[in-house]
């Protein structure tokens, strides 16, 4: 179900972000590919997070701007705006004591009116994204009790409960070990392909970006150097160039996407994350 044309269109032009004094993403212009599966890779400092929290309206770009089927984001009202994106940062924190079905119920708020009362319908949307989150049998856990596999997908249950048409995730493995990081990656890629749902993830795991994404956007310094698909756009050169390793890149003999091996001391010493 990828590529639906009905799927909002979330732009980025002449895009300029950072902090006061500093500017981290400087003039950058990206579509993201409406339904489909969008990664973003680049080495640390490079600006990815930057990127993703100026496309989730988390921060206001210093110059150019991030726009929503034509529209600038700015300009849309916060609870319409969080209809249709949603957000899975990349350190969210849930308050003390509260339960995994209360925490997913809070995805529920962007829908519900001031003086709403909670409905039928919202009960069930949240019981549907704890079945396929896999936590519906945790519902009545304190989500502080948990494992961190647990816990990510709690947190990605409450972003379904929101319902929205775009999901944007940063470092959602991280700190996850492999087993894991496949489970909230499949379940990723099922919520694509049966709902349409655009989903953006920062990743720093080239070869499972490789693996999982439509598309994959490479940043460097601020900017994109390569953006496609993952056989057009990962290649020793790209890597080299973005990453400062020196590596072979083949096809995985399992999905005959590209495979990054680095070459023994290929390594250079790269700066923090931004």
């Amino acid at each position: 179900m990828t590529g639906t044309g009905s799927a909002p269109l979330l732009q980025a032009r002449g895009l300029s972000a950072g902090y006061p004094g500093r500017t981290v993403i400087d003039g950058l212009d990206l579509t993201v590919a409406p339904g489909r599966i969008t990664m973003i890779i680049g080495a640390n400092a490079s600006g990815k997070s930057t990127l993703l929290g100026t496309l989730a309206r988390l921060r206001a770009p210093l110059e150019g701007t991030v726009e929503l089927d034509g529209a600038d984001v700015a300009s849309l009202p916060r609870r319409a705006f969080a209809r249709t994106v949603g957000l899975l940062p990349q350190h969210p924190a849930a308050p003390d004591g509260i339960t995994v079905a209360e925490l997913v119920s809070r995805g529920r708020h962007p829908h519900r009116g001031m003086f709403q009362r909670w409905s039928a319908e919202d009960s069930a949307i949240v019981d549907a994204a704890m079945r396929r989150t896999g936590v519906a049998e945790l519902a009545d856990r304190i989500v502080g009790d948990l494992s961190g596999g647990q816990r990510q997908r709690v947190w990605i249950a409450m972003a379904l409960a929101q319902a929205p048409r775009i999901l944007l995730l940063d470092e959602p493995t991280t700190f996850l070990d492999l087993s894991h990081q496949l489970e909230v990656l499949d379940l990723l890629r099922d919520l694509n392909r049966t709902e349409g749902t655009t989903i953006v993830v920062v990743l720093h795991e080239l070869n499972l970006a490789a693996r999982y994404a439509d598309d994959l956007v490479v940043l460097h310094e601020g900017r994109v150097v390569a953006h496609g698909s993952p056989v057009d756009v990962l290649t020793a050169e790209v890597v080299e160039q973005a990453f400062a390793l020196h590596a072979l890149v083949m096809p995985d003999p399992l999905t005959s996407t590209p495979l990054v091996i680095p070459r023994p001391g290929g390594a250079h010493t790269v700066a923090d994350e931004t």
